[in-house]
């Protein structure tokens, strides 16, 4: 299978036929249909590594102050906790555990809906441990690649620059021009991606002045580095979708394979 990094950017493309939501539906088609699918999501930002072991994972609704057809939203996949086992062995026991507290957030589920509106597929999400480094999300997730030869789908959901204040700024003010920094860190990344540049990649953030502005927290970036850790030299990397949406929000996805 081919990894997937997607940038899912606001809740509201998931109700909304915009360039974004249609980018998402044609995502699916560039992939061979998954026995399974592993999210890793930008929104399950907490202190361990844990994935969901339930049959039937719950759809989160983890924002606010959005309309009322957005919290209505289900995406009942169903989960696989044998998999889910399987995954937590290959992480390493002491250093992830199974959880039934979490399920699908909109990290997941926003893209899912458009790459199987069905919801026919297995998925199972995996967090994202904030107490590590990036060299150690990167290590730990190097396992992950040998999913792929099962049929299973990796897709990582974040975004390559996340500077949410600055975007919501430049929605209050309309000025919706993508800054120098933000531009510059998306030029960087593709080209560290074109390279396979791991050294730099891992470098990025907090160490570079660009990085530090394009994320201010890495909760959106560290998806990134569990897609690429699962991909090997062999991997190409192409770009789906690009764009940023409201300035400061980077929209580009990543095909790997």
């Amino acid at each position: 299978m081919p990894v997937l990094f997607v940038g899912h950017g606001s809740p509201m493309n998931s109700i909304l036929d915009n360039t974004w939501s249609r980018g998402f539906a044609r995502l699916g088609q560039l992939v061979p249909e998954p026995r399974a699918i592993l999210a890793v999501s930008a929104h399950w930002f907490v202190d361990a590594t844990l994935l969901t072991s339930d049959v039937r994972p719950k759809t989160i609704h983890d924002f606010g102050g959005f309309p009322r057809e957005l919290y209505e939203i289900q995406y009942p996949a169903p989960g696989q906790p044998e998999l889910a086992a399987q995954i937590r062995a290959r992480l390493g026991e002491q250093h992830a555990a199974l959880s039934g507290e979490w399920g699908l957030d909109h990290g997941t589920w926003s893209v899912l809906r458009f790459m199987y509106p069905e919801a026919q597929l297995p998925v199972l999400q995996l967090s994202i441990d904030r107490r590590l480094s990036v060299q150690q999300h990167l290590d730990l997730a190097r396992s992950l690649g040998e999913l792929r030869e099962q049929g299973v789908l990796i897709v990582a959901s974040g975004n390559l620059v996340h500077n949410l204040r600055d975007a919501l700024s430049r929605m209050h003010s309309g000025n919706h021009a993508t800054p120098d920094w933000a531009q510059r860190f998306d030029d960087t990344i593709v080209e560290v991606l074109r390279q396979r540049d791991t050294q730099t990649l891992v470098q990025l953030w907090p160490q570079s002045r660009d990085g530090q502005l394009a994320h201010p927290s890495p909760d959106h970036f560290l998806p990134l580095i569990y897609a690429y850790a699962a991909t090997d030299d062999a991997d190409r990397a192409s770009f789906p979708i690009e764009g940023f949406d409201a300035g400061s929000i980077d929209m580009r996805s990543v095909l790997f394979g």
